[in-house]
C-alpha cells in the first residue's frame, strides 16, 4: 500500500497515519523497553507515535525517535508524535510549561499533536500551537455533548483535529464516529483491542476480546490474527488506530494491517460484536461534572 493511502487529512491540513503505535504500559515495564519498542517500531514502518507525559517515557520514546533520524531511517518531519496534557495541569498558565516540559524529555522542537482530556485548557494550547510548539490540538474522551460545547465557543480559534477514545469490536462508538465525521474531527482508537493490562485503570471483569468466536472465524478465513482483525477494521471504518505493544513478533505483526481487506459482511458481523462494554471506565473520575461517560455517546 502506497504511504500516502496510509495517512488521514486532518482539518487544519496536517496529515495523521492511521495506523499509530502506542506507547503506554504499566508501570513495572523497565522503561528501556519504550526505547527499543519504538526504535523496532520506526525500522518496521510505523509513522505515528504516541506517548504522554503520565507515561514517563517520553525520554526514552524522543530517545528512540532521534537515534532512527540521525541513522537515516527516518526525518523529523516523516515521524507524527503526539502527546498528551495530564490532568494535574489544566490551569491555563500550566499548559504551555507541561507541553514545554515533554519537548525538553524528547529532545524535540515541536509535537505534532498535543491533546487535552479536558475543555477548560483550550485557550491555552491555541498559543501553544500559534507559537509553534505542537502542530496541530486534539481531545480525549469526549462525548458528543461536550466536543458540540467546544465547537460553539465563541471565539474558537482552531477546531480539535481529532478526539481519542476507547473504540474496539465490543465499543464500536458509531454514533460518536458519525458525529465527528459530520464535523470534521477524526476519531482515534486507543485499547483498539480491547485490554488485557492489569492496570489499575481497567475493568477485570469484561470478556476477553481478541478470544471472541465471530473474530476468530474472521481470522482464520483471511489468515490472519484476531489482533489484525480488530485493527483493520478500524482502518477500514476510517478511525485512527493506535496498536500497543512491546512485544517484537507483534510489533512487525502489527503493520500487515494493510496487506489484506475484511469484506463488507466481515465488518457487518464485527459490527453486530458491539456490547457497549468499556475496559477503562475511569470510575475514579464518576462524580465529576466533566465525567464524560454518563452520556450515550
Amino acid at each position: 500500500m502506497d504511504p500516502e493511502s496510509q495517512r488521514v487529512k486532518l482539518n487544519d491540513g496536517h496529515f495523521i497515519p492511521v495506523l499509530g503505535f502506542g506507547t503506554y504500559a504499566p508501570e513495572e515495564v523497565p522503561k528501556s523497553e519504550a526505547l527499543e519498542a519504538t526504535k523496532l517500531a520506526i525500522e518496521v514502518g510505523f509513522r505515528h507515535v504516541d506517548s504522554a507525559h503520565l507515561y514517563q517515557n517520553e525520554e526514552q520514546v524522543g530517545q528512540a525517535i532521534r537515534s532512527k533520524i540521525a541513522d537515516g531511517t527516518v526525518k523529523r518531519e516523516d515521524v507524527f508524535y503526539t502527546s498528551k496534557l495530564w490532568c494535574t495541569s489544566l490551569r491555563p498558565e500550566l499548559v504551555r510549561p507541561a507541553l514545554e516540559k515533554s519537548l525538553k524529555n524528547l529532545q524535540l522542537d515541536y509535537v505534532d499533536l498535543y491533546i487535552i482530556h479536558s475543555p477548560v485548557s483550550l485557550k491555552a494550547l491555541e498559543k501553544c500551537k500559534d507559537a509553534g510548539l505542537t502542530k496541530s490540538i486534539g481531545v480525549s474522551n469526549f462525548n458528543h455533548k461536550q466536543l458540540e460545547r467546544i465547537l460553539n465557543k465563541p471565539g474558537l480559534k482552531y477546531k480539535p483535529v481529532c478526539n481519542q477514545v476507547e473504540c474496539h469490536p465490543y465499543l464500536n462508538q458509531s454514533k460518536l464516529l458519525e458525529f465527528c465525521k459530520s464535523h470534521d474531527i477524526v476519531l482515534v482508537a486507543y485499547a483498539a483491542l480491547g485490554s488485557q493490562l492489569s492496570s489499575e485503570w481497567v475493568n477485570q471483569n469484561h470478556p476477553v476480546l481478541l478470544e471472541d468466536p465471530v473474530l476468530c472465524a474472521i481470522a482464520k478465513k483471511h489468515k490472519q490474527t484476531p489482533a489484525l482483525v480488530a485493527l483493520r477494521y478500524q482502518v477500514q471504518r476510517g478511525v485512527v488506530v493506535l496498536a500497543k505493544s512491546f512485544n517484537k513478533k507483534r510489533i512487525k505483526e502489527n503493520m500487515q494491517v494493510f496487506d489484506f481487506e475484511l469484506t463488507p459482511e466481515d465488518m457487518k458481523a464485527i459490527d453486530g460484536l458491539n456490547r457497549n462494554i468499556r475496559y477503562y471506565d475511569f470510575q475514579q473520575g464518576t462524580g465529576h461534572p466533566e465525567y464524560p461517560f454518563s452520556e450515550e455517546y
